[in-house]
C-alpha cells in the first residue's frame, strides 16, 4: 500500500488516480494509524506553505511523514509537499517546514510572470545519476504551477537532480536514496509524469514500514 497523505489541502485525488493508473495501490490516509506498514508514502501540496504546514502539523501526519524519510521507506514530495521537506519558506517566515532538507523555499526571482504555471523541459544536473528520472537527453518536460521553489544548502544542494529555466535556474527535482522530491506535478505531467509515478511504484515494491534503510544524512 502506498500512503498518500490527506491532510485537507488542495485535490489529493489526483496523485492518488495517478499512483493507481501506474499499478500502485495508493490510498488516501487521513489519521497516522492508516498509513502503518504502507510501503510508500507520497506528500502532495497545493497553495501556500503555511497554511500546508500547520494543516500537516495538525493532522499528525507530520510523524507519518518524518517517520518514513528516517527509516528509508519510498517518499515523494510533490510541489509544496516538496518545499515542506524544507527549513521553512519565506512566504511563511513564522511557520517551520520538516527540516528534513538544509535550506528555504524563496519567491522566484527576476521579472518573471507568478506563478509559473506551464509546461517546463527539465536540465539534468551534469553528472547526476537518479533513479527518478527518465533517462533521456533533455530531461522530459512537466507542468509547474508555484511561485515559490527550493533553495537547498549544505548537503542538500548535492540532492538537486534537475533544474528548469524560468527566469533563470529553479530547482525542479531533488532526490537522495528513497527520498524524492518534485517541484513539479507528475500526476499532471502526461506520459513522462506517470513514468516517473511508475518508477516510485516499481521502488515500492517489497519494501514496508520499518523494513527500508536510513538514507545517510538524514535526522534520526
Amino acid at each position: 500500500m502506498i500512503a498518500v497523505l490527506d491532510y485537507g489541502i488542495g485535490n489529493l485525488r489526483s496523485a492518488e488516480k495517478a499512483l493507481r493508473r501506474v499499478g500502485g495501490d495508493a490510498r488516501l490516509v487521513a489519521e497516522p494509524a492508516e498509513a502503518e506498514g504502507a510501503a510508500g508514502v507520497v506528500l502532495p501540496g497545493v497553495g501556500a506553505f503555511g497554511a500546508c504546514a500547520r494543516a500537516l502539523r495538525s493532522s499528525g501526519l507530520d510523524a507519518v511523514a518524518l517517520r518514513a524519510v528516517r527509516e528509508g521507506v519510498p517518499f515523494l514530495g510533490i510541489c509544496v509537499g516538496c518545499q515542506l521537506l524544507f527549513e521553512g519558506s519565506e512566504e511563511d517566515p513564522d511557520e517551520p517546514g520538516l527540516g528534513v532538507l538544509e535550506g528555504s523555499v524563496r519567491r522566484i526571482p527576476g521579472e518573471v510572470k507568478l506563478p509559473q504555471m506551464q509546461w517546463n523541459r527539465l536540465e539534468l544536473r551534469p553528472g547526476a545519476r537518479s533513479a527518478m528520472l527518465p533517462p533521456q537527453e533533455d530531461g522530459g518536460w512537466f507542468y509547474f504551477v508555484h511561485s515559490y521553489a527550493p533553495v537547498p544548502e549544505g548537503g542538500a544542494a548535492d540532492c538537486v537532480v534537475a533544474t528548469c529555466d524560468y527566469g533563470g535556474p529553479v530547482v525542479a527535482a531533488l532526490e537522495r536514496a528513497s527520498l524524492w522530491a518534485t517541484q513539479f506535478h507528475p500526476e499532471k505531467s502526461g506520459r513522462s509524469g506517470l513514468e516517473l509515478l511508475g518508477r516510485f511504484v516499481r521502488g515500492c515494491s517489497g519494501v514496508g514500514a520499518g523494513e527500508g534503510r536510513r538514507p545517510a544524512g538524514l535526522p534520526g
